[in-house]
């Protein structure tokens, strides 16, 4: 599937408030990103860090779709398509490569 197409089909399923609907949905990617990485805690902790388990790799698959289907709603609600961002995304860690900045903090590095 293209990240447009995704993005399209995540439209059409989203139902949340209008009024400060970039904020809901900031602060929802949030919410999903934790879960994510309460998965990934999880396995740390009570697996030993071991991922090998089909079951665990799926549930923690099924959040980061959920992350995703809030990024596709967020770069919409603020005029992008998930290609326009991935292309952003992209051209930016290139340039921090070309610099030999991957590494680092901040921004504009």
């Amino acid at each position: 599937m293209e990240l447009n197409e995704y993005q399209a089909e995540a439209l059409s399923t989203a139902i949340y408030p209008n009024d400060n609907k970039v904020e809901y949905l900031a602060l929802a990617l949030c919410g999903e990103a934790g879960e994510v990485a309460d998965k990934v805690k999880k396995v740390i902790r009570d697996h030993n860090g071991d991922f090998s388990d089909k079951d665990t790799r799926d549930r923690i698959a099924y959040e980061l779709g959920d992350v995703l289907w809030y990024a596709a709603n967020l770069a919409r609600a603020i005029g992008y398509s998930l290609s326009e961002v991935a292309t952003l995304n992209l051209a930016k860690i290139a340039a921090r490569k070309l610099r030999g900045t991957i590494h680092g903090t901040g921004d504009n590095r």
